[in-house]
């Protein structure tokens, strides 16, 4: 009989879900009612109780490095290129990357794998190094017993997604930093999360484990690798679901946006906004749900109804922007809040969110023309460009949440960055200190007192998280100013602490560039080139929005772009690499990368670039189709499936933090039908296969896939309104034209931009939509744009300005 050893309990598995900030939900298995299987060794996973002495074990271990001059430890890692990697390349542990040489060692020493996998800005991925890779009793145990291999898990997404679906399968839930002990041949043992270094109110510390799995394998080896092989197995039948039909029932698109959306308002926090309690999440997918929801329902003749949607998403982004979780003083969002208010928030940021967020603020504005939400994607948009974006025009992918409290410390603190003392604000601003202290809740005692969540450790006491808890409005009428006036003042007294703030120790940069989330940065920046536009004449912005000419967010989406290609990309292929840092990562592009890189491109060409991206973009879904189709099943692997060492090859649909790549692809090729009259059918048939794969998903499980119920949706459409502008582009007319053929919301629009002097347009699209290019020739004239409406094969009579444009779009 095995050993097991088991530590589980529904008390323990709530301070996962409501502290670890690491937690990320359990994955929904697409084609089983239910699923599960035993594992000789299972062990839950918790968080430290406190993290003070954690911090002053680093302290003391990076004096004594500093005092000797030299690193006492260094490993394979030191060779990698992966910042996260870097980190651990000073350890005791005798790390390797992912590869055969680690594998070849384990077998050849007949010894398991630990293997930890995690990312450079991961708090607690850092809380574990300290405790636990850095003590020389835990890495002699890790290098006598193990063979101890780390991975980023940004880098190598394919080999996270392996592990960290067994965990979650496991113990229905997961995160980071993943802790999994596999077999020489890499089938999975047992795993968990975080472990603290020693055992604690009768959970096992990480010693107790390493030791415990040891004994197991040592005596119980035959039949840990059977477990092993079988969990693999039961995954890789469970995770590979195939259609049945050839595609979905014709009604279930709409119901499964109208079920999404009724479960979404159930889940509604009308206080604080939001979907669902504490911690809270920006899950864009969501947003973008409700708004389509709101616009058939207003199409349908529903007002009332479409109105109640659009108030909780209206409701749920001011609440994030008047939030901690928005980053007041320098732009962008943060990963999440701990607390329902959208107050403190773990202070990472991830360039993920900021592209999404950014697209959903762009929509609300061009539904509501309420310059709040063109404020906030701007404030966005300007963080990155200001501080993500490298000499070459790649986005980096994210900022750590931790940081120095001051030059020359070695302590590292949560937050150190973003956070204030009463006494700093009132010494920075002076006259201005008590305005800026009403505004933002600074209080001499703290202020993360909002919500017993908020700060349970006391970490944050007598320091405080920027938050509006009132209206500008309101404040400026209070203290008896016009609006103009109290938003200048509230945006020079940002400044002024943004410039002290620029001389704190800033938390560590991962100037990792991944394509998929580049994808995904580019489709806001393009998007703000156009829809920006509609914001009033001489709007006047406060820092730290600079208020540029919108055209300049274009030029920045396009220079992402060529970065890609020109570094990420091989011409004679047509394959992507994944990711870059000083050269390209071995690690081949994954389906996100293809599914949001597609997207980022047609978003760059609909919203005016060249037709250069789209033509790459028709060529990436080709090479899409090529290493990710199931031809016969359905739908796209998340992997290439030609490293050996990937034991699974998972088709995606959970629509997260990020969107699923197949939830994304059903749209791009929806886009791509609309566009390319001669791949039209091929593009229609792939997209069918894919729902049909998923039909029981948008039948049982509508929340977890809120992206693809709107993807379905818009694929059972048959005919996308088309708008197609004619006219030189050179002309002053053609940008406005463009901006109003993007100046309200539809995701169900094409837009197609022609000039007939252009040699190179007019041959693409005599290639691949002869009706198009027959169209230009017919309404060319050579001194002004024209736009034509297009649906069911019909075409409004031709607008020549913007504003007719407009109103004709708005019907």
């Amino acid at each position: 009989m095995l050993r097991r050893l088991l530590v589980s309990s529904s008390s323990g598995r709530h301070l996962i879900s409501q502290h670890n900030p690491s937690y990320k939900s359990a994955t929904k298995f697409n084609n089983s009612e239910s699923f599960s299987f035993s594992c000789p060794l299972s062990i839950v996973f918790h968080r430290p109780i406190n993290l003070s002495r954690v911090f002053a074990m680093a302290d003391e271990r990076t004096s004594n490095t500093a005092s000797s001059g030299a690193h006492k430890h260094t490993n394979r890692l030191a060779g990698e290129h992966s910042p996260y990697l870097l980190q651990h390349a000073h350890n005791p542990v005798d790390w390797y990357p992912w590869g055969e040489e680690a594998f070849a060692e384990a077998r050849k020493r007949d010894v398991p794998i630990f293997l930890s996998i995690g990312y450079s800005t991961c708090h607690w991925c850092h809380v574990m190094e300290v405790e636990s890779f850095e003590d020389e009793e835990v890495a002699k145990l890790l290098n006598d017993w193990f063979v101890s291999i780390k991975v980023d898990r940004e880098e190598r997404p394919d080999v996270d997604k392996v592990y960290m679906t067994y965990v979650q399968a496991l113990y229905g839930g997961g995160g980071w930093p993943l802790s999994a002990f596999l077999s020489p041949d890499l089938k999975p043992l047992m795993g968990g999360t975080y472990f603290p270094p020693d055992d604690k109110h009768g959970r096992p510390g990480f010693k107790t484990v390493l030791r415990k799995v040891k004994e197991a394998w040592d005596t119980n080896k035959d039949a840990l690798i059977q477990s092993g092989a079988f969990a693999i197995e039961q995954l890789s039948e469970a995770l590979s679901a195939t259609a049945k039909s050839p595609k979905v029932p014709e009604a279930l698109p709409e119901k499964a946006v109208q079920k999404c959306a009724e479960q979404l308002s159930d889940s509604y926090d009308a206080e604080y906004g939001g979907f669902g309690s504490a911690p809270k999440f920006p899950r864009p997918v969501e947003i973008q749900l409700m708004l389509y929801h709101s616009k058939k329902l207003k199409e349908n003749g529903m007002p009332g109804e479409a109105k109640e949607d659009l108030s909780m998403v209206v409701h749920t982004l001011q609440c994030m922007a008047r939030g901690g979780i928005h980053d007041h003083v320098g732009g962008g969002f943060h990963r999440y809040s701990v607390d329902e208010c959208w107050h403190v928030p773990h202070f990472e940021k991830m360039l993920y969110d900021q592209g999404q967020l950014a697209n959903v603020y762009l929509d609300v504005f061009s539904i509501t023309k309420d310059m709040i939400y063109s404020s906030v994607s701007r404030d966005i948009l300007d963080y990155l460009r200001r501080d993500m974006i490298g000499p070459n025009g790649e986005i980096f992918s994210a900022e750590d949440a931790d940081s120095a409290e001051f030059e020359g410390a070695s302590r590292k603190k949560e937050g150190a960055f973003y956070i204030w003392t009463s006494q700093e604000v009132e010494d920075i601003l002076g006259e201005h200190a008590p305005l800026f202290k009403e505004h933002y809740y600074v209080k001499s005692s703290g202020n993360c007192d909002l919500s017993r969540m908020s700060d349970p450790h006391n970490e944050f006491k007598g320091k405080n998280v920027l938050i509006e808890r009132k209206s500008t409005s309101e404040m400026a009428s209070k203290f008896g100013m016009s609006m103009e006036e109290y938003l200048k003042i509230l945006g020079i007294c940002r400044e002024k602490l943004f410039d002290v703030r620029s001389k704190r120790p800033r938390p560590h940069l991962d100037d990792k560039v991944i394509v998929s989330w580049n994808g995904l940065a580019i489709s806001s920046f393009a998007r703000a080139s156009k829809i920006l536009k509609g914001e009033p004449e001489g709007t006047d912005f406060y820092f730290p929005v600079v208020g540029t000419d919108p055209k300049e967010y274009m030029e920045v989406a396009e220079r992402a772009a060529a970065f890609i290609r020109q570094h990420l990309y091989n011409q004679q292929t047509q394959k992507l690499k994944h990711s870059f840092r000083k050269g390209p990562a071995a690690a081949p592009g994954f389906l996100d990368d293809y599914a949001f890189l597609i997207s980022g491109l047609l978003d760059l060409y609909e919203f005016g670039g060249s037709i250069c991206w789209l033509a790459w973009a028709i060529e990436l879904q080709n090479t899409q189709d090529e290493l990710f189709l199931d031809k016969e099943g359905g739908g796209y692997f998340n992997t290439p499936g030609e490293d050996p060492s990937v034991l699974l090859r998972v088709k995606e649909d959970h629509d997260g933090a990020e969107p699923s790549g197949n939830s994304v692809s059903v749209i791009n090729l929806v886009r791509l039908a609309s566009l390319v009259a001669s791949g039209s059918d091929h593009y229609r048939r792939n997209g069918e296969r894919l729902l049909a794969v998923f039909e029981k998903r948008l039948k049982d499980t509508v929340m977890a896939v809120p992206l693809m119920c709107c993807a379905a949706d818009m694929f059972s459409i048959e005919s996308r309104k088309q708008v197609v502008l004619v006219g030189p582009k050179s002309s002053p007319e053609y940008d406005g034209m463009l901006a109003a053929a993007h100046a309200s919301y539809n995701p169900n629009r094409t837009v197609i931009h022609i000039d007939p002097t252009d040699v190179e347009e007019m041959r693409f699209w005599e290639e691949n939509n002869d009706k198009i290019a027959l169209m230009a020739k017919s309404n060319f004239t050579s001194d002004k744009v024209v736009a034509l409406v297009c649906q069911d094969f019909t075409c409004n009579p031709p607008v020549y300005d913007p504003s007719s444009l407009e109103s004709l779009l708005s019907k």
